[in-house]
């Protein structure tokens, strides 16, 4: 007997599932497709769009009792290289012609009088960053004190 998902059915279920987060997400998935029978994983793949791989891992944390930890601190925002793959390299530049040597010679470190404002409008006027570009990735003026 093949098992038929109203249309109302699968709102319920692809809302709820968008609801939940991690462990909470497998394990709902996992108990839907425990409760439509053989065959589940694949109807719930291709009616609900539910990936497999996900509802085995839920399937296997309700069997053994075991949850995953999930490595949610590992999915933060993008390097801001990969949005201005330049940045860096301009921002070596502007640096670069302002530093020093320390002084005394105590150490190898180069030294800058450059600050964070000072390096981010030199950024905008020699090489054409937009202020919105760079807002999110190095200090606004009026964030430095």
């Amino acid at each position: 007997m093949a098992i038929v998902l109203t249309d109302s059915l699968k709102k319920l279920l692809i809302e709820t599932a968008s609801q939940l987060f991690g462990a909470a997400k497998r394990k709902f998935m996992a108990q839907t497709v425990q409760g439509l029978g053989l065959g589940g994983q694949r109807l719930a793949q291709s009616e609900l769009g539910w990936n497999r791989d996900t509802i085995r891992k839920g399937t296997r944390e309700l069997k053994s009792g075991i949850i995953c930890v999930d490595n949610m601190s590992a999915k933060g925002r993008y390097k801001a290289e990969e949005h201005l793959p330049n940045l860096l390299e301009d921002i070596k530049n502007i640096v670069d012609s302002q530093s020093q040597i320390d002084p005394s010679f105590k150490s190898q470190r180069l030294y800058s009088r450059l600050s964070a404002a000072e390096v981010r409008k030199q950024l905008i006027e020699k090489y054409g960053y937009s202020d919105e570009k760079l807002h999110t990735f190095l200090f606004n003026s009026s964030q430095i004190k």
